[in-house]
């Protein structure tokens, strides 16, 4: 059996840390394989096996938790769930560590029987053979597929299981016998918007977050048609809302079925949960390995032979947008595993890197061939998250690779400040921008103020209201076309020549000095100064 297989305390904060389970209280230097999950009870004490996780229920006060981690800790008990908020003070601490119990808190609103079931199935996982599917209530874990099929026959009707943004997860069979809004749906793996928006306005979606039965939904009109009722049900593990079921229907419903549909939400969240916990785990693997490998250093090439891309030059992008990061770099992820099935990608720092390994012979054009990949990502996606997408050289060994991170950290940041219509780059196109913008910076930590003829004219500007500075970036920018320089602020080309002679007089600059005007130019981007003297 692997040590993923059979469950340890690690594991079960990880899967199930962020919704359900907080660490209160750690013990160092505790056996970390968990012997067997026992519900406590204070009128007939159950035998614990070693190294058992004791779920506390009914525990109140500080006295409880005391007496009873002191008898944990004679039978070798390894930690102890007590329900939020957890009377945690100094007594409590000092008795946990004695006793050398590790002490959880479990979330207001979360069933002691919704953890007791999942933390026993991951401790069952691998007893029954490694071959052999986890099971949730008779059916593979995480299958929410097959949850819908045995829904809907036992609703006798077609059923989607949808996510909290009515984003289709599983559906059943059967579809062929709904409307034409579930057609839609299943066909578009989304509710369509036209009647997103509809149940909206009917409050059907604040009628289910504060039902805990199912709810009828009355039919809607789509596309002209009127479309069948819906029985729905939302889907929580304690107070978070996973998702919701939804049942198509065509007659009055007895009242056991409608309690069996009560029922089905609570399998399927425990299969939710199961599916979100084993995608974060796979997700922080993928995260951390390819961190290793952009970082360099010890583990690095370790890290590559374990994502499988060792040995192959690797091609570099990433993309960042202004929201839903996580949700960009899934599609992202998505994207180029259809252009190679060992592409990678994961979210580092709000970024998210893409590596597609390549063959010698695909090295050349490279740079051209992954353009084109990012923006048919890009169109794909939209506009909407605002995403843009760096193209980095191709690494041919690891220390290329490090370098090629580096280069697309430094074409999303110019992307980021000055994108100018730009969507896609690669560091060639934008390296005079980048080093402009590295220069910034070191520019502004040492304090560095403007001087010389340009201090003149900004102080010049700040006293009289004149825009001297606007003129001199203006002409500049126009290669000293008075005309465009003149469109530009604008100005009458007549008043534009006049505040250009006070530049050279107030500034006592020679605009026909090459070295003069591109001091000044370089100033001028380094340096944030206002764009008028007003």
């Amino acid at each position: 059996m692997s040590d993923r297989a059979r469950a340890s305390l690690a594991r079960v904060l990880d899967d199930l840390g962020t919704t359900l389970l907080d660490l209160v209280h750690p013990v160092a230097e505790r056996p970390q394989e968990i012997g067997g999950v026992v519900i406590h009870d204070r009128l007939d004490e159950p035998v614990l096996p070693p190294h058992a996780l004791v779920l506390g229920v009914g525990l109140e006060t500080e006295d409880d938790v005391v007496a009873l981690l002191g008898r944990l800790g004679r039978e070798r008990a390894l930690a102890l769930v007590v329900r939020a908020p957890v009377p945690a003070g100094p007594a409590v601490r000092e008795a946990a560590d004695r006793a050398g119990i590790c002490l959880l808190g479990l979330s207001r609103g979360v069933p002691w029987a919704h953890l007791a079931a999942l933390l026993r199935s991951l401790l069952a996982e691998g007893d029954v053979g490694a071959d052999g599917p986890q099971s949730l209530g008779g059916l593979p874990a995480g299958d929410l597929f097959a949850v819908a099929n045995a829904i809907a026959a036992l609703m006798d009707a077609p059923v989607t299981i949808e996510d909290r943004s009515s984003r289709v997860l599983a559906f059943s069979g059967r579809q062929n016998e709904a409307d034409a809004s579930r057609v839609e749906t299943v066909l578009g793996r989304q509710v369509p918007e036209p009647v997103r928006e509809l149940l909206a306005r009917r409050g059907v979606f604040r009628d289910l977050h504060r039902s805990h039965d199912p709810v009828l939904v009355d039919p809607v009109t789509f596309a002209g048609v009127v479309q069948l009722p819906r029985l729905a049900i939302v889907v929580r593990a304690g107070d978070e809302v996973l998702g919701s079921i939804w049942a198509t229907v065509t007659g009055p419903l007895g009242e056991a079925r409608i309690q069996a549909f009560g029922e089905a939400a609570k399998l399927v969240a425990l299969h939710m949960l199961r599916v979100r916990a084993g995608a974060d785990g796979q997700r922080r693997m993928r995260t951390d390995l390819l961190s290793t490998a952009l970082t360099g250093g010890a583990g690095a090439t370790d890290a590559l032979g374990r994502l499988g891309l060792a040995g192959s030059p690797l091609l570099v992008l990433a993309v960042v947008g202004d929201d839903e990061q996580e949700r960009l770099g899934d599609a992202f992820a998505m994207h180029l595993s259809a252009v190679h099935p060992r592409a990678v990608a994961a979210t580092i720092g709000g970024v998210t890197y893409g590596l597609v390994p390549m063959r010698p012979d695909q090295v050349p054009g490279a740079d051209e061939r992954a353009a084109r990949l990012a923006r048919d990502f890009l169109d794909r996606v939209g506009e909407r998250l605002g995403p843009v997408a760096a193209v980095g050289p191709v690494a041919p060994d690891l220390a290329g690779l490090v370098r090629a991170r580096t280069a697309t950290d430094r074409v999303l940041r110019v992307l980021r400040e000055n994108p100018r219509g730009r969507r896609v780059a690669g560091l060639d196109e934008v390296q005079a921008e980048s080093l402009l913008l590295e220069l910034r910076d070191q520019v502004a930590a040492r304090g560095d103020r403007p001087s010389g003829a340009l201090l003149r004219l900004a102080e010049y500007d700040q006293t009289h209201g004149s825009f001297l500075v606007v003129t001199l970036r203006a002409w500049l920018d126009a290669f000293g076309d008075v005309i465009a320089a003149a469109a530009s602020v604008p100005v009458h080309p007549n008043t534009f020549r006049y505040r250009l002679r006070r530049v050279t007089e107030l500034g006592g600059i020679d605009l026909t000095d090459a070295e003069q005007r591109f001091a000044l130019m370089l100033q001028l981007r380094v340096h944030r100064l206002p764009e008028s003297g007003t």
